[in-house]
């Protein structure tokens, strides 16, 4: 027979022991580091997962807040403007007015100044009209006329222009 296919108790002794031997030595030293190790890899692998799905959480929620606030800035930059509008036309109109006012003023400042302008010139008139009058009245009667003659001639002079006007 052959020497390969034969039984031999002592080889298949030591192989057996050199098989669990062998067995043992790995799981103590290889397979029990390598599990240890791909444990702690897992375990970084989960972390690592959790962490994303954090992250992503928390990306999601930063958009919404971003979105929120930039709906609420949209809105109060619309207030603004309408806000800003509406004293524009407010300060136009109050400015329209004062314009009016000031125009009224002015034209009453006007009229006032006109009334007094034709005041003077009417009592300049009257005067140059009474001298006038006396003048022609005194080369008429070529005579010169007293004070209380000229005076009751300016009287008489002013109350005939005062029913012609």
């Amino acid at each position: 027979m052959d020497t390969l296919v034969k039984v031999d108790p002592g080889l298949y002794f030591w192989t057996l022991f050199t098989f669990l031997t062998l067995v043992f030595l790995l799981k103590k030293f290889a397979w029990g580091p390598l599990l240890k190790a791909l444990e702690e890899r897992r375990a970084t692998i989960e972390k690592s997962v959790e962490d994303a799905k954090k992250a992503t959480a928390e990306l999601q929620r930063v958009q919404e807040e971003s979105a929120r606030l930039f709906s609420e800035a949209r809105a109060e930059a619309a207030g603004i403007v309408t806000r800003s509008r509406a004293d524009a036309d407010r300060f136009r109109e109050e400015m329209r007015k004062k314009a009016i006012e000031d125009a009224a003023v002015i034209v009453k400042n006007a009229d006032k100044e006109i009334k007094l302008e034709t005041a003077r010139a009417i009592a300049l008139l009257r005067t140059e009209a009474v001298d006038l009058s006396v003048a022609i009245a005194s080369k008429l009667l070529r005579k010169n006329i007293t004070a209380a003659d000229n005076d009751a001639l300016i009287q008489d002079a002013i109350g005939q222009f005062k029913r012609v006007q």
